[in-house]
């Protein structure tokens, strides 16, 4: 069964992280070939961006997510690294999400001018999967790092919820 859920997790990232490499590069030839281009060659990039986003991408996002999720609890890992990696994943929902936006905007307003080069989300999507990919492989004892973090935030607070909670 982990065999299983790490493939899955595997299939579901490589998709995930091969769009999110190849539609910024997509939107970015659009936004530069903008005025060549005639109402079927704008249909042709809305349609093509749009499903991709909308029928490949975020499947791909969700199954990888919430494979990686059940992985953490099944193999019951709560290492320094994973915290890490979860933060740099993190960034990558967030670049998926702008990505998303651009495109709608691309949709709506069919002014590629007033796009935001989305070559940035390269810029940060490059560094963040070289990252996740360092420390699942590395997985690099992190407790130097974390111990350089303020006490309030790797220690509980001692406001614990009861095991029976009666608000009234």
């Amino acid at each position: 069964m982990i065999a299983l859920l790490k493939a899955l997790h595997i299939a579901a990232l490589s998709v995930w992280c091969a769009g999110l490499i190849l539609l910024p590069v997509v939107i970015q030839l659009h936004r530069l070939d903008y005025a060549s281009r005639n109402q079927t060659g704008f249909t042709e990039f809305r349609w093509v961006t749009h499903h991709a986003y909308r029928l490949v991408l975020t499947p791909a996002a969700v199954i990888a997510v919430t494979a990686g999720t059940v992985l953490i609890f099944a193999l019951e890992v709560l290492d320094a690294w994973l915290l890490v990696k979860l933060v740099a994943v993190s960034g990558m929902v967030l670049v998926h999400a702008w990505l998303g936006h651009i495109i709608g905007q691309a949709g709506e307003h069919r002014n590629a001018y007033r796009l935001p080069p989305a070559a940035f989300a390269l810029g940060a999507l490059v560094p963040l999967m070289g990252v996740v990919l360092w420390l699942v492989l590395a997985k690099p004892a992190l407790e130097e790092l974390i111990a350089l973090l303020p006490e309030m935030l790797r220690e509980p607070r001692g406001h614990a919820i009861p095991a029976r909670f009666d608000p009234l």
